[in-house]
């Protein structure tokens, strides 16, 4: 028992600081996005197994004294580049939402959205790795979890302008389910050959949803 209280206590801290806080002085600030920039860099060019801290330090010149002042792990490092990318991700989504006037305009805006995922894997290659990470580890894997919860919600409250006679919990089922298929769906394109890929979104896109006539 109390070994299992003791990783329960580890798996709970390391959740608590998976990303640290950004420095408020100017110098610190930037150490601590030259540092991001550099994981980012290796990250798509070693992948997130053979990511080490000891390459920041190789990269930057910064040293493992002063690197760990900002991130004690390679852990705080992809989950910081997690919630960045996530911020990108989130302002897309607002963007292709906004544009939904009606509902018989949900399946425009998800395609958009399908869309603009997939080009946003395309143009940051980081993000597939810092993707693969999080799932990889589980202090992580709650970053992903809030950012599905974060869209879902986007798209909840964009229902409710279109539906606004639809029932609350229905919605937020909708979204959810929504939200998370098109994230699965885009992750899995970007892994095949362009062609092929491009066959599976058109194919994906063709059955989201139109209305909610499934919610009944």
């Amino acid at each position: 028992m109390p070994e299992r209280k003791s990783r329960t206590d580890k798996t709970t801290h390391a959740a608590a600081r998976r990303t640290p806080l950004v420095p408020t002085q100017e110098r610190s600030r930037e150490r601590f996005d030259r540092i991001l920039t550099a994981a980012a860099e290796i990250l798509t060019e070693k992948g997130s197994d053979a990511f080490r801290m000891s390459d920041i330090v190789e990269r930057t010149g910064i040293a493992f004294g002063s690197l760990y002042q900002y991130f004690p792990d390679k852990s705080t490092v992809i989950g910081t580049l997690a919630e960045r990318c996530n911020v990108i991700g989130r302002e897309c989504v607002q963007r292709d939402l906004a544009e939904m006037k009606k509902l018989s305009d949900l399946h425009a805006a998800l395609c958009r959205i399908t869309d603009g995922y997939d080009q946003m894997f395309r143009e940051h290659p980081v993000m597939h790795h810092i993707w693969q990470a999080t799932q990889a580890d589980r202090s992580l894997q709650k970053i992903d979890e809030e950012d599905v919860a974060f869209l879902a919600g986007l798209l909840r409250e964009a229902l409710k302008r279109v539906a606004p006679k639809q029932p609350a919990a229905a919605l937020t089922s909708f979204s959810q389910l929504a939200m998370i298929q098109i994230a699965a769906a885009v992750r899995h394109a970007i892994a095949l050959p362009p062609a092929e890929a491009r066959r599976t979104l058109e194919l994906f896109k063709r059955m989201l949803p139109k209305d909610l006539s499934a919610l009944g």
